[in-house]
């Protein structure tokens, strides 16, 4: 089919049409107002509710199940002294926590429930390893509280294509199957048929990368598509007579890559991928015959690397989304932080809602919706909707360290709280 951006985003909608298009920038709708965003989510609420009665199961945050307290587990990155000195740029509500606490996740719980968010996917690193051990504490406490769970295999080894069927076997078996399904997130389609979903991060990277200084480096986590094409066909001829689909997501965001390695589809993560270029992936999934899904994020304000390697490539990552430099001891820049975090969840929800319920692009053809959520707690990269402390919660000792926490700790959740009510 040939068409404009245009008339793409005009295409099968009412009033919301108008207002978006008007707004709408040459590959995204960046710029549009609060007003025209929450029209789209209005007009979206029916029809989304009509296919998918499970709706709220349709918005996944990404968990990270990585930290811990005696010893400390991640809070020490790159250079940090916890339990003051956090690797974060904020400090978060519950301090530097432990995620084996029960306590601890039945308060990510409670959180993740008033969001309106119904799953968590879990950044998992393979069989044994500490996230691994504490997945069947975080169900007990999220099947408590009616929360589903399911899966991001994260890139924990040189031979983890090869071992992705054993691990799926493993996950199904150990979290689905012996647990009688309690828990485990069966991803429902537009036609009531059901199956697990799983992502893959960094999946798909090139073999090698020339770096700063000219010199070819070899990328650990690089696998052949074809390899990646024998894996995936191989679960899939598997779990046939198991369950109607099995959904094997990549991040990558080359359609033409993601098909040919056998993924079902391309799941873009973190804020860094911006929403100017989903449209073109969208089209691009699309004409491949590939679902797609887009994250709603608040931005990124990542912790720098200290000690630093003379000659090293490495150069800290922007705040997200793009301004001019803040001062973050003044109160007026933190705030100023917190608004453009607000604009960019209501941005990005709008998106990735407005693309995946397009009918000339491939979900709605193949009754698929799935909105990520990122994420509920990666405080390296700050784009965590855990709630921080409040700035005036923080004691002075804490304050030494220029932490970036804003007056209201918990504004993103509220924000998303806010925005989530209009659909769900």
């Amino acid at each position: 089919m040939n068409f404009t951006r245009r008339a793409l985003l005009a295409g099968g909608f009412g009033a919301a049409a108008s207002t978006v298009v008007n707004a709408v920038g040459p590959t995204g709708v960046n710029g549009v107002s609060d007003e025209a965003m929450a029209l789209l989510l209005v007009e979206s609420r029916r029809s989304l509710h009509q296919l998918y009665p499970d709706l709220r199961r349709h918005f996944v945050f990404e968990y990270y199940p990585w930290y811990g307290r005696n010893p400390m587990r991640h809070w020490q990155q790159w250079g940090r002294e916890p339990p003051l000195d956090l690797a974060a740029n904020t400090m978060p509500a519950l301090g530097a926590y432990d995620s084996r606490s029960i306590s601890v996740v039945e308060q990510h719980a409670r959180w993740i429930n008033e969001s309106g968010v119904g799953a968590v996917n879990l950044s998992w690193w393979g069989r044994g390893e500490f996230e691994d051990r504490a997945v069947h504490l975080i169900m007990d406490v999220m099947h408590a509280h009616d929360i589903r769970v399911t899966f991001h295999l994260e890139p924990y080894g040189p031979k983890r294509a090869e071992q992705l069927p054993a691990d799926v076997a493993y996950i199904l078996q150990e979290y689905g199957e012996k647990r009688q399904w309690d828990c485990l997130l069966l991803h429902r389609w537009s036609d009531g048929t059901t199956g697990p979903v799983f992502k893959l991060f960094n999946s798909l990277v090139p073999k090698s990368i020339r770096d700063c200084h000219g010199k070819e480096v070899e990328l650990r986590d690089y696998v052949p598509q074809g390899t990646w094409r024998r894996v995936t066909d191989e679960i899939r001829k598997t779990l046939r007579h198991d369950f109607d689909h099995v959904t094997i997501l990549s991040e990558s965001p080359n359609a033409g890559h993601v098909a040919s390695a056998g993924f079902d589809g391309l799941a873009i993560y973190g804020p860094d991928s911006l929403q100017t270029h989903w449209l073109e992936w969208a089209l691009e999934a699309s004409r491949k015959g590939l679902a797609f899904t887009f994250n709603v994020n608040p931005g990124l304000d990542e912790i720098e690397q200290r000690d630093v390697a003379f000659g090293s490539c490495y150069e800290p990552r922007s705040f997200i989304p793009a301004t001019s430099p803040l001062r973050w001891m003044k109160r007026s820049a933190r705030e100023r932080a917190r608004y453009l975090s607000e604009h960019q969840i209501g941005e990005t929800l709008a998106t990735s809602v407005l693309l995946q319920t397009h009918p000339w692009l491939e979900n709605v053809r193949q009754g698929f919706f799935l909105v990520y959520v990122c994420s509920f707690n990666e405080w390296h990269e700050g784009h965590q909707f855990e709630p921080m402390k409040d700035w005036e919660a923080l004691t002075p000792k804490e304050r030494v360290h220029g932490y970036h926490n804003p007056v209201n700790g918990a504004y993103r959740l509220q924000c998303l709280q806010r925005w989530l009510k209009r659909l769900l």
